[in-house]
């Protein structure tokens, strides 16, 4: 699967980017607030995550979009963005991403963001989108609400960082498709 944005080529992770992962994602500043990954994060995760993906990328109907990031003129990989636990009958998704950090504060975050939510909500025809993180996580929060998600609340104590051992109060957001389309 590819969708494409201006700059942007989100794609389904293949196995040339095993090599990529971890010089992207082994830095507890990407990883610090994620629940799912290691530190270090070294070439057997990458391994185990992108056989993940291409796993869940077979199945029907598919639950899980984590796609890769690559920029369009030179297809580097840069991070991933993802739908999970779409559910085509409530017509909901969870979305989750991450960045290397040489790739910050460029807007390829929410350029990815919106390409993914395009898809939601126009191919998938989902009617919401859930958005969590970390209450300290300022860069994170500030994109969601960019998109126009709404605060629902916080959990606290909910999510343990696997690679900080950390546990995180969590903001809840929701992200409605009218509310996307404004």
């Amino acid at each position: 699967m590819e969708l494409q944005t201006n700059r942007l080529i989100l794609r389904d992770l293949e196995d040339k980017d095993i090599q990529a992962l971890p010089e992207l994602i082994n830095d507890l500043e990407v990883s610090r607030y994620l629940a799912l990954v290691p530190y270090p994060y070294n070439l057997s995760d990458a391994e185990w995550f992108v056989n993940h993906c291409k796993d869940e990328s077979t199945k029907s109907p598919r639950e899980n979009y984590e796609l890769g990031i690559a920029l369009k003129d030179t297809g580097e990989l840069v991070g991933c963005v993802g739908l999970t636990k779409v559910n085509s009958w409530n017509g909901t998704a969870t979305l989750g991403y991450w960045l290397g950090k040489n790739y910050w504060r460029q807007g390829i975050m929410y350029e990815a963001v919106q390409g993914i939510l395009d898809f939601a909500f126009n191919k998938l025809k989902l009617q919401r989108i859930n958005v969590e993180a970390a209450v300290e996580n300022e860069p994170s929060n500030g994109l969601i609400k960019k998109l126009g998600s709404t605060f629902e609340g916080m959990a606290k104590r909910h999510t343990r960082a696997k690679s900080t051992g950390i546990i995180h109060d969590i903001n809840c957001y929701g992200l409605l498709i009218e509310d996307w389309k404004k």
